[in-house]
C-alpha cells in the first residue's frame, strides 16, 4: 500500500494536500507536480512511502534541480515509484546503463551464443572457437547482471542533508522509519494541515 503527500511552504506555513500518483511515471512528472503546486517558487516536498518497507523524499525549490532522498534504495527498487527516484545519477551509474544491459541481455540467447553464431559443434578449430565465444558471452552476461544488482544498494541512498536547513538533522533522517512523514511533519510544524489531508 502506497502513502504519498504533497507539503508546499508559503508566507502563512506549509500547505499540505494527498498527491494521486496515478498519472507520474518520471522523475521529470514528480519534478512537475512539485512546481506546480509551488508558490513563489518556495519549497515544496512530496513525500511517498510503501508501508512498512521504504519511503521517499524528493525536495524542489524553484526552477532547481529536485533533491532525493530514499530510506531503502533496493526496497525502493522493487517498486513502481521507488523506480521513479533511483535516477542513474543517485545510484551512481552512467546515463542509461540499465538500457544498454538490456539490451546486451537480448543479444544473448538462451544458450549464451550471440545472435548468427553456431550453436552445435562443428570441427576442429571452429569448435574450440564456438566454445571460447560462448564461455565469454556467459562471463559478459553475468558481470553485467552482477553489476546492475550491485548498482542498487541495501540502506539509504540521497541526500541526508535534504531537510538539515528544517531542523532534521543527516543523523535523525537515518533512524525515521515508515510513518516519517509524521515526524517531519512535526519538525516542519506542518503536523495539522497534514493530518487534515491524511
Amino acid at each position: 500500500m502506497y502513502f504519498a503527500a504533497l507539503l508546499a511552504r508559503t508566507e502563512d506555513g506549509w500547505e499540505a494536500s494527498d498527491t494521486e500518483l496515478d498519472d507520474v511515471e518520471t522523475l521529470s512528472d514528480l519534478t512537475d507536480l512539485a512546481q506546480d503546486a509551488s508558490v513563489d517558487e518556495d519549497t515544496v516536498l512530496v513525500y511517498i512511502e510503501q508501508e512498512d518497507a521504504w519511503f521517499g523524499i524528493l525536495r524542489v525549490d524553484g526552477e532547481e534541480d529536485p533533491r532525493i532522498y530514499v530510506s531503502d534504495a533496493s526496497a525502493a527498487a522493487r517498486s513502481s515509484y521507488g523506480e521513479i527516484l533511483l535516477t542513474d545519477e543517485l545510484l551512481g551509474r552512467e546515463p542509461g546503463a540499465e538500457d544498454e544491459i538490456a539490451a546486451l541481455e537480448e543479444l544473448v540467447d538462451l544458450d549464451g551464443t550471440e545472435d548468427g553464431e553456431p550453436t552445435g559443434p562443428t570441427a576442429g578449430a571452429t569448435s574450440s572457437s564456438a566454445t571460447t565465444t560462448t564461455t565469454t558471452a556467459d562471463t559478459n552476461a553475468t558481470s553485467d547482471s552482477d553489476f546492475d544488482s550491485d548498482a542498487v544498494p541495501a540502506g539509504p541512498i540521497g541526500e541526508l542533508g535534504i531537510l538539515a536547513d528544517f531542523g532534521i538533522s543527516e543523523k535523525d533522517l537515518l533512524t525515521l522509519r515508515t510513518d516519517a512523514l509524521t515526524e517531519i511533519a512535526d519538525a516542519l510544524g506542518a503536523s495539522e494541515v497534514l493530518e487534515a489531508v491524511r
